[in-house]
């Protein structure tokens, strides 16, 4: 299976496949809008202006799981990225990224990650770099800003 076959609904309620994506170097994030690290939807958003026409997709998959920072509706959610940080890279729906109930997608990006494989996610704004083919070829912690990770993505693109 690919990463590209893996069903996930957006924050508008559609399903689809991540396959729109194929090509594409991907930057996956567990976001929360209640949390120490969500000013990083800053950094997100100007490393999307900056390589979106270059190729890179930013995908935020907002997560309640950690001491309950994104407790809204995904329409909450939608409205507080886009009026407080004027996000606009895609926003998915809410979804679980540890235990039993943790999405299909995040069973992916932690068992085929080069780092931390196996382990899971710690906190909110962690982040998956996916490259053109479709590999997870590095991850991030929540303690590494989006400048950084820019620094990684010139490398790339």
């Amino acid at each position: 299976m690919s990463i590209y076959d893996i069903k996930v609904k957006n924050i508008f309620g559609f399903e689809n496949t991540l396959n729109e994506y194929t090509g594409k170097l991907l930057l996956i994030v567990n976001t929360a809008s209640k949390c120490g690290f969500t000013p990083q939807f800053e950094g997100l958003e100007k490393l999307y202006k900056k390589y979106n026409e270059q190729g890179l997709t930013i995908i935020g998959f907002p997560c309640n799981q950690f001491k309950q920072q994104d407790p809204g509706t995904d329409e909450e959610i939608f409205n507080f990225c886009k009026s407080t940080y004027q996000v606009t890279f895609p926003m998915y729906s809410k979804i679980n990224v540890n235990g039993d109930s943790r999405h299909e997608l995040y069973e992916y990006l932690i068992k085929n990650s080069p780092k931390k494989a196996g382990k899971d996610i710690k906190w909110n704004f962690e982040k998956f770099l996916i490259n053109r083919d479709g590999e997870v070829i590095n991850r991030y912690s929540s303690l590494v800003t989006p400048l950084k990770i820019g620094k990684d993505i010139s490398k790339i693109i």
